[in-house]
This record gives structure tokens, sequence and C-alpha cells, in this order.
């Protein structure tokens, strides 16, 4: 994703992933299922990852156990690691880092404990009143050890906890105190929580394997495991698993819908069904709408790795002009907008990607990716492809301009960052040196998913932001 891959973030703005089992009578090795589902979230954050477990001792004693730390899923667990982590319920977290976040004390799951014992947390979503929440929590005493908006939520549940019958009874009142987005679990000695925000930014979903339940960012955690994919998590719905089931609590839900419309232009995996629509077929139709918006002569039709693939392909079908392959990507780095620094971020870029010369040597290329921010990574892979020998450059964007920030959670911070809020169309083509250059327009983006559930935010295009941001959230004019 071009932006983020020399975008450098001024505040904590997490794009996580999250991935929770309760073992219901199967044996199940939950920390390894938990691992596997990580395994194939890894995508959605590649700079610290943890598990934390419920261990249940010689004594019946329920404790959490947990391990976490910076890097990736494979680098942080090995057998040993494993083996230590026994119980009989998980949770997961993978995250990335920007500017000023990165270290391992602000890596998930957190382990609590307060007054009526211990709980873990792992949240996928960015608060819009933490700022607020935190102060008025130091204000009474609190004392925070991170900077992200999951301890808030923690602190939030200890305090609320001690004044209510049930853990879904404080939940219901923490989520009329915060705002924003959160695809949220927690996991008490006895019960495992599933929450998301009441307009569903983020999805979450639910899954069975044999009698037990499982619960993830997204469905591709399910084919992992081999889990069978039950339903969503519905926004503003809480769930609760124990040995009786799953219950549902549904008192925050039916408020305006909000799912991140970006989970289906770059954050999802293609193979994951996202609220009731598929992302691959949303990208083959951004692709499809590219083709008819912004048609350009050419030879061959080629993706930028990986959200731009899919998008390529629905172009070629379109257009009738065939597909390529255009760019080698190594695959033993990540993605470069997880790298928490700019230095890193650049060094990667160096040696991620590579043209194919075969293949756009003496042809005019139409070159499809997901978006552009500042314009930096755009223009380097657009030299790949005319050092390579492409006679012509036609960069198709499948998403609009971004014109402003998002608060939800995607990494898109102020407008002095965004090169459409900076120079004309003609300008930006010029100044990433292509022949031409369109975007998917608003109509056609908000037509991607028709047969998604939910209504999407898209106000990073458009500005139009589902909830209130507060003034302390918002960029100067």
């Amino acid at each position: 994703m071009e932006q983020h891959d020399i975008f450098e973030a001024d505040t904590l703005h997490e794009e996580c992933g999250v991935f929770g089992i309760y073992d219901n009578g199967d044996n199940l090795d939950v920390s390894r299922l938990t691992y596997y589902g990580l395994y194939a979230l890894q995508h959605r954050g590649q700079e610290s990852c943890g598990i934390a477990v419920n261990n249940r001792d010689e004594s019946d004693v329920i404790q959490i156990l947990q391990y976490k730390d910076q890097g990736l899923v494979n680098e942080v667990f090995n057998e040993l690691v494993l083996k230590e982590l026994v119980g009989f319920s998980a949770i997961g977290h993978v995250r990335y880092g920007t500017a000023g976040g990165s270290s391992r004390v602000n890596a998930q799951p957190l382990v609590s404990r307060y007054q009526k014992g211990s709980f873990a947390l792992a949240n996928n979503g960015s608060l819009v009143n933490a700022k607020q929440i935190r102060k008025e929590l130091e204000e009474q005493g609190a004392i925070f050890q991170t900077n992200n908006d999951s301890e808030v939520i923690a602190h939030l549940m200890a305090k609320e906890r001690i004044h209510t019958e049930s853990t879904a009874e404080a939940m219901i009142r923490i989520m009329q105190k915060i705002s924003g987005s959160y695809s949220l679990l927690i996991m008490t000695p006895h019960r495992l929580l599933a929450v998301r925000d009441p307009q569903g930014f983020h999805p979450l979903a639910i899954g069975k394997i044999k009698n037990s339940w499982v619960i993830a960012s997204e469905t591709c955690a399910f084919d992992a495991i081999n889990a069978t994919f039950v339903r969503d998590v519905e926004p503003g719905e809480i769930i609760v698993i124990d040995q009786e089931g799953l219950h549902s609590y549904r008192d925050m839900c039916g408020q305006k819908q909000a799912l991140c419309v970006f989970e289906y232009i770059y954050t999802a995996r293609p193979d994951s069904i996202i609220d009731g629509e598929s992302v691959h077929r949303a990208r083959l139709n951004a692709g499809k709408y590219l083709a008819k918006e912004s048609p350009a002569d050419a030879d061959i039709v080629i993706g930028v790795p990986d959200s731009g693939l899919d998008a390529a392909l629905g172009y070629s079908y379109e257009s009738g002009i065939p597909y390529g392959v255009g760019f080698i990507k190594n695959r033993y780095i990540g993605r470069t907008f997880i790298l928490p620094t700019q230095e890193e971020r650049e060094a990667a870029l160096r040696i991620k990607l590579n043209a194919m010369k075969e293949a756009v040597a003496g042809k005019r290329v139409i070159m499809v990716d997901d978006s552009i921010v500042r314009g930096t990574t755009s223009r380097r892979i657009v030299n790949l492809l005319r050092e390579a020998g492409a006679t012509e450059v036609h960069v198709r964007i499948s998403s609009p301009p971004f014109l402003n920030p998002c608060y939800f959670g995607t990494d898109i911070d102020s407008r002095d960052k965004l090169i459409a809020c900076q120079l004309t169309l003609e300008e930006t083509c010029e100044k990433i040196g292509a022949d031409s250059l369109a975007y998917l327009s608003i109509p056609a983006m908000q037509k991607l998913a028709p047969n998604c559930k939910l209504s999407c935010c898209d106000a990073c295009f458009t500005g139009n932001y589902p909830v209130y941001i507060p003034e302390e959230n918002q960029e100067e004019e």
C-alpha cells in the first residue's frame, strides 16, 4: 500500500488482528490453534504479537498466562513457548507500530489484575475520545503503562466491573462511554467475550471447530485451523462464550453502520469474506469500474502486489487487455508500511519489488495499485517499470484520492501529507512520472461490495465521518 510505505505517523493509529478460541470439551491445543490463526492474520500487523491463555492448575485455580514480543508470529513463538501456554481458552493479537508507538510494552494482549480478578484484552481499533477518557482516568489516579487505546478500555473494565453483576453488563456501560472503532476480545477466567463497536468499523467473525467456538478478525483465520464460519459479530453486539455456549447481548445494536471500506480495498486478505462480501470479488469490481471509467491504450495490465493484483485482474477482464505479472515480490519481507520507522520502510522498499523485464519491456503498461498518499513510492515503482523497458506507464488507482485523515484505525493522517490535497491530478501524474493517472470515482467505490450487509465508512475520501470527532483530535485547518 503506497501511502504506508512512506508515511510517517504522528500518532498511534492501530490496524491489528485478533483471534480467540474457547475449548468446549474438545481437548484442543488452544495456543497452537491461536498461533495458526495469528499466522493467517499476519497481514494485519507485523510489528508485534502475543498470546494469552486461561490455565487451570492442579488445584483447579485458573490463571492467565501470556507471552508477547516484537516480531512476526513465527519469530516470537516456538515449540517451547507454545508448550508452556496450556489452557482451555486463548486470545491472540498481531499489531503494527507507527513512529513513536513501536515497543514491546505496546504489544497485546494486555493482562490486567484488579479487585475481582484478572482478564486479558486484545483489540483492533482506535477510539476518537481516548484522550479525554485517559485524562479523566489519570485525574482519578490511574496509571498507564502503554500509549494505546486498549489500556483505556482495560481501565474502564476494571472500574465498571466492580459495580456490575457481569462482564457483559460492564461492557455495555463502557460502550456508552467510548466512541470510535473497536473489535475487541476479552478473556476472563471463565469466559471469552467478543465485542464490536456499534458502527462495525472493522470486521469480527464467529466460527466453530467441533463443539468449540472461535472468534477472528477475518474468516481466512478459520480456514487456517479448519474451523467453520458461523456468522459475523453484528455492530454493537457483545458475544459471551462460556461452558454453556454462546450468548448474545444486543443492547448497543441498531446504530448507524460504518464498515471501513478500506477493508475491501486493501486491509483484508482476498480470501476473506467480510460482512457477506468476498474481498476478492470487491477488488475485481474495483478494477472493472476503473476500466470503464478510465480506459487506456496498452499492451498489458499489471498489479502492484498484493492488493493491486485482484483489481488489475478485474481491469483486464473488463478492458480485454491481457493481464500479466509485472513485479516479483520478495516474500520474506512484510508489508513495508508496518515497519515502525521511516528508515526501515525505505530500506525495505529497495529490496521488496523487482520489475519483470520480460513481461513489460517494449510494452505500454497499465499499472494498478490500491492508493497513493505522498507519491514517493508510486514514483519509484513507475521508475522500476521504465528501467525494465516499459514504453508507457499508465497508473490506475483502485480507490478515490485521499482528502481527509482517518480517526478509526487506518494510518491516514493530516491533509498536509496527502498528495491529493496539495497537487492537481495532472501535477500528481507528473510527480510520479506516469504517462497518465486516474483514480476510482467515489460512486464506483460505493458499489464495490454489493453483497455487504453493512453501510461503509468512506470518510477518508468524502469527509463524511459517521461519528463525532472531538475537537482535540481534529487537525488544524
